[in-house]
């Protein structure tokens, strides 16, 4: 970027015109005294550091990351771009060198929401490469328990932000239907799995009743104990252990 100082030289204040024309300079960085009396023009080159794509990427990553816990902690519309952005580290105005609007980061959030909850779901799978059965018992103890239901701004997306997504419209909703399409799809597949390997053999459509049945009642789990974890502790915690117990002896 070129910048021009003005240091004692001859100019009038029609010789300034093609600079302030041009904007490399403004009326605000000519002197009266610079434009009336003797000077000179010095041009200092100064380097201005420019965003590389990669630190582009990374930034976009914080805001996305910053913006998934606070969507599953206060819900969408429970916090601002500022806020987000201050979280992130970054200032509002950079908010929107990555993102159109508010509705464009939510739909991100859904999106790698889901993506980490699938590949985490895969990581408990591939721990019990003999077992679907177990497989699907040891995502129940991860899902419904105290710590997921405690801490909503890292943990699953499809309980966290299921209202958040009913209330946004279509759009929000399609992004959030991909998401449980996904589960819906990893859990039919440990269900049939887990079934071949009991001797039974369920059809597709078997299968995935049970694998959307057992999704939702988990998620419904989680978010019942979470609307009455401060008001009733016990009942918050019983909730989980019922729902869990039952869930096992599917």
């Amino acid at each position: 970027m070129m910048v021009i100082s003005i240091i004692n030289c001859q100019a009038g204040a029609s010789a300034w015109t093609p600079f302030l024309m041009s904007g490399i300079i403004t009326m605000g960085e000519i002197s009266t005294s610079a434009r009336t009396q003797q000077c000179r023009l010095v041009e200092e080159v100064s380097e201005v550091p420019r965003i590389t794509q990669e630190q582009k990427k990374l930034n976009r990553e914080k805001i996305v990351r910053a913006a998934g816990e606070g969507f599953r902690l206060h819900g969408v519309d429970g916090i601002g771009i500022e806020e987000l952005m201050k979280t992130a580290g970054m200032t509002h105005g950079g908010f929107y060198n990555h993102f159109s609007s508010k509705e464009h980061l939510a739909l991100e959030v859904y999106r790698q929401g889901f993506t980490d909850s699938l590949d985490a779901l895969a990581a408990i799978r591939k721990a019990h490469p003999r077992s679907a059965r177990a497989a699907l018992h040891d995502m129940v103890d991860v899902y419904v328990t105290a710590a997921h239901r405690d801490h909503p701004e890292t943990g699953c997306a499809s309980a966290a932000l299921a209202a958040d997504a009913g209330r946004r419209g279509a759009t929000s909703q399609a992004e959030y239907r991909r998401g449980l399409e996904g589960y819906f799809s990893a859990i039919t597949e440990m269900v049939l799995d887990g079934a071949h390997q009991s001797g039974t053999e369920p059809t597709a459509a078997e299968a995935r009743e049970q694998a959307v049945a057992l999704f939702c009642q988990m998620v419904g789990a989680l978010v019942v104990s979470r609307a009455v974890t401060e008001a009733d502790p016990e009942l918050s915690d019983e909730i989980l252990t019922a729902n869990r117990k039952q869930l096992k002896q599917r």
